[in-house]
């Protein structure tokens, strides 16, 4: 189902990623807080795609025994579209950045998302 996920999400298909989730899946954004439900998540998807075009690269996905927990670490190599709120201006800087992401899986839905990765580094990647 992770790797599902992440296929869904290199070929830009929202809605494939969508069918992945339960309706009030949690989203903990990196150094941003929690969202809860599909319409949150929905909306930082397009919020995303407006701003950024990313790739996640080299994915490992590694699963507990009984399938509720999984972590899936991966490169993350985009490029800046679009200046997104108070970060630095978008120029089309390209960066690569390690990730690591957490799901907890219910029902056979992801319940779920949290991503983790180093905010100050892409900062220094795209110039700010």
């Amino acid at each position: 189902m992770i790797s599902r996920y992440y296929a869904a999400f290199n070929a830009s298909d929202p809605a494939g990623m969508l069918e992945l989730l339960s309706g009030d899946v949690q989203h903990d954004i990196n150094q941003c807080g929690s969202e809860l439900g599909k319409d949150a998540f929905r909306a930082f998807l397009a919020h995303m795609d407006t701003h950024y075009r990313e790739q996640a690269r080299d994915l490992t996905v590694l699963v507990s025994v009984d399938g509720l927990r999984a972590a899936a670490e991966f490169m993350i190599h985009g490029e800046y579209l679009k200046t997104d709120a108070d970060l630095p201006p978008a120029k089309g800087q390209e960066y690569a950045l390690p990730v690591g992401a957490f799901f907890e899986v219910h029902g056979g839905l992801i319940t779920r998302v949290t991503n983790h990765y180093n905010l100050q580094d892409w900062t220094r990647q795209v110039g700010g």
